[in-house]
């Protein structure tokens, strides 16, 4: 639980949030920051919000205390985007301060109605309102939609510079003291790279259309500072978020990162003997790789990692005729997530018969996939030398596809 200065007049109150499925869905080995934003001119705005589970709508309270604000002197509430995560401590702020205005975007409006029956006080924006708050700070809005929901806004400070992304160019990792690029060391600064890749992957990817768009929209505004509802604030280098954003919204169609990501199940060991061999090979082709077991590795983990790589290997036993089940579950969530056009191969054991490779066709054609397959290894039971040696060829094969699609 931090405060801290962003800049003139502005401040960051940032909240952690740990063990939790962050959307009842996603792990968070390292804790979530939900950033809230004060700007103090004539009149004072909050930005954004928390969520309203037990104690974190407190824990936000005890912020504006540390800064001697009383939360009825609060005229402004701007809601860059009504998910929960950032507006569920709205019931709460009502209790003590039943006349606050709300601005926001036309979606929102209607969301803050479906989820909190809140009706009154409501400014719609669109693109290029404006809102006085006095002393300077003329807050300009920007309507970048399905960023990742379709009420998304935001909000930029033309005195300060800052732009209040909310969703946009966030990440997972929890806030520190130290919550700002200008005064963290570059191992900080690669940490919170990797978890606004993971970030992407698991909340964003599916939108990489829309993202660009906003990335463009938001390209055109003077930009000073980058202060995300998730993550770490950008004053020092905006351009380093903004330009990870767009490498990241290009991974979508391919290709990505010169790596390969193999994801494996195995019922009794089969399968595995042949992952163990590819290891191997995998090493001595001294390329980065990422090796992930289903059902243990969470999804957002296979899907960060999957979004990173230009070459998937998929291994796994028939089952039942079909894919083995958590495979087939892991397919479906990179399908919905519009990881396509990777560079990919598959191979696995089956006994009295095969079947994974149709449900496989499956799933590609549903989510027009596109990925380029090298021919499948199968193999009865155990693998024998020969097999293990067409899949060290087929290995051999997609690695050298992938560094041509990267390097060319």
């Amino acid at each position: 639980m931090n405060v801290t200065k962003v800049s003139d007049d502005t401040y960051l109150l940032s909240v952690n949030v740990e063990n939790i499925l962050f959307e009842g869905l996603w792990e968070i080995p390292n804790g979530v920051a939900l950033n809230s934003y004060i700007i103090k001119g004539e009149k004072t705005a909050i930005i954004d919000g928390v969520c309203g589970w037990d104690g974190v709508p407190e824990s936000l309270f005890a912020l504006l205390d540390k800064l001697n604000i009383d939360p009825k002197s609060i005229e402004y509430l701007i809601i860059n985007h009504m998910e929960p995560d950032h507006s569920g401590w709205i019931e709460d702020f009502k209790k003590i301060n039943p006349n606050f205005k709300v601005v926001c975007s036309k979606k929102s409006a209607e969301l803050l109605d479906a989820f909190y029956g809140h009706t009154e006080n409501i400014t719609v924006v669109t693109d290029d309102d404006t809102l006085d708050l006095g002393n300077g700070h003329i807050l300009k809005f920007v309507e970048i939609p399905n960023v990742h929901w379709p009420d998304t806004i935001a909000t930029f400070d033309t005195l300060t510079g800052t732009l209040f992304s909310c969703d946009a160019f966030g990440s997972f990792g929890n806030a520190t003291e130290s919550n700002y690029d200008d005064m963290l060391k570059s191992d900080d600064i690669d940490f919170y790279e990797n978890e606004a890749v993971r970030y992407y992957a698991n909340i964003v990817a599916a939108f990489s259309m829309p993202v660009k768009k906003a990335i463009d929209k938001c390209s055109a505004l003077p930009i000073k500072i980058i202060a995300p509802g998730h993550g770490i604030v950008w004053r020092e280098n905006p351009n380093k978020i903004i330009e990870d954003y767009i490498r990241y919204a290009s991974y979508q169609k391919g290709p990505a990162k010169e790596e390969i990501t193999l994801i494996w199940g195995s019922m009794y060991g089969m399968t595995e003997k042949a992952v163990n061999y590819v290891v191997k090979v995998l090493e001595e082709e001294n390329i980065k790789f990422n090796v992930h077991r289903v059902p243990e590795v969470s999804w957002g983990t296979v899907l960060a990692s999957a979004w990173n790589s230009t070459g998937i290997i998929l291994a796994m036993p028939t089952y039942e005729y079909k894919m083995f089940p958590p495979m087939a579950a892991v397919l479906e969530e990179l399908g919905k997530k519009k990881v396509f056009g990777r560079k990919a191969f598959r191979f696995g054991s089956y006994g009295w018969s095969g079947g994974a490779q149709k449900e496989l066709d499956e799933i590609m054609n549903k989510y027009c996939m596109k990925w380029d397959f090298i021919d499948p290894v199968e193999f009865k039971g155990s693998p024998r030398d020969e097999d293990l040696q067409l899949i060290e060829t087929r290995i051999r094969d997609l690695v050298k596809e992938v560094r041509n699609a990267v390097n060319s």
